[in-house]
């Protein structure tokens, strides 16, 4: 039984999942994702079973990899780079590790929210270089957020909202209706409602066709040109070139990101060092707790369902 192995979390974080994979007696074949799909292709055939993390698994890759692969573990909950649905119709299971991350990347949304509006990262690199550079900066609190997305990580983002001392508004199709009453949060139906409403936006939904370039310059053109958008999601929920021009001509007052359209980016990314942006290399769910957690969850999928055990998350229903 060969295994492709890609997620780096996974293979950095020390953890029981390492002894647990290590025990069926596999053949693991080791690789630093996430792979594009030019090298996914170079590698599909050789596999029994994917352990992946962000990888391009295509309609090209399936039809490489199949009739050999069967099943698909993926370590995460973002399942846009699978092709779900030419899965499900060649009938490859995808498993994957819902419930595991979501009070991290709450954590990693509020750094990242906080750091945005203190001016932190460039305030502490000024005292690093010798410099006493003293920043005015904003407060969070009676500030409204909006949040994309009301599932495990966005109710998470909302209850730490609360604690801030913020008014928490919301859009989603599928609505928490008891978790929503219990914190009071307002419902909004579209997104033009809601981005013309708040001071900070923040983004929580699965990328998928009727959200991709959900943020862009029509709707961005309703909101305060103070508006802080941070995004610990997906980096195709926001058009880029939008929110660039949107940032250089004052139209945004921030864009906090762990997420790029390319990872890692070019050196001459244009947000990288821009004076509103502030991003960290997708590091949301990258702790020392969330890591052996979700690391676990994909390991006992994928172990469980190729010993033909019940104790598996699958993604897809056939």
């Amino acid at each position: 039984m060969r295994v492709l192995l890609t997620t780096t979390s996974y293979q950095d974080t020390p953890g029981d999942h390492h002894a647990l994979l290590e025990s069926q007696g596999f053949e693991i074949h080791r690789e630093r994702g996430p792979l594009p799909e030019s090298k996914m292709l170079e590698l599909a055939g050789q596999f029994d079973a994917f352990l992946c993390g962000d990888d391009e698994i295509t309609t090209a890759v399936l039809d490489k990899a199949l009739p050999r692969l069967k099943v698909i573990s993926k370590y995460g909950i973002g399942l846009d780079k699978i092709n779900v649905e030419e899965c499900t119709a060649r009938k490859l299971p995808v498993l994957f590790t819902p419930g595991v991350n979501h009070t991290t990347v709450a954590e990693h949304t509020f750094c990242l929210l906080l750091a945005l509006v203190r001016n932190l990262v460039d305030s502490a690199n000024a005292v690093r270089e010798g410099q006493w550079k003293r920043v005015t900066g904003n407060e969070i609190w009676n500030k409204k957020i909006g949040i994309v997305g009301l599932g495990r990580i966005g109710q998470e983002v909302a209850k730490r909202a609360i604690a801030f001392g913020m008014e928490v508004h919301g859009m989603d199709i599928y609505w928490p209706e008891a978790f929503a009453k219990e914190n009071k949060v307002t419902r909004h139906e579209n997104i033009e409602s809601l981005i013309s409403t708040v001071d900070v936006l923040s983004l929580h939904a699965n990328l998928s066709e009727s959200t991709k370039h959900l943020v862009r310059a029509d709707r961005i053109a309703l909101a305060k040109p103070s508006l802080l958008v941070v995004n610990t999601s997906r980096a195709e929920l926001v058009n880029m070139p939008d929110m660039i021009a949107a940032l250089n001509e004052g139209k945004v007052g921030g864009y906090a990101t762990d997420v790029l359209d390319e990872e890692p980016p070019p050196a001459d990314h244009p947000l990288l060092k821009h004076p509103k942006a502030l991003i960290t290399p997708h590091i949301g769910s990258r702790t020392y707790e969330s890591v052996p957690r979700q690391a676990m969850r994909a390991t006992l999928n994928l172990v469980n369902f190729l010993k033909g055990e019940k104790d598996v998350i699958q993604a897809n229903k056939f």
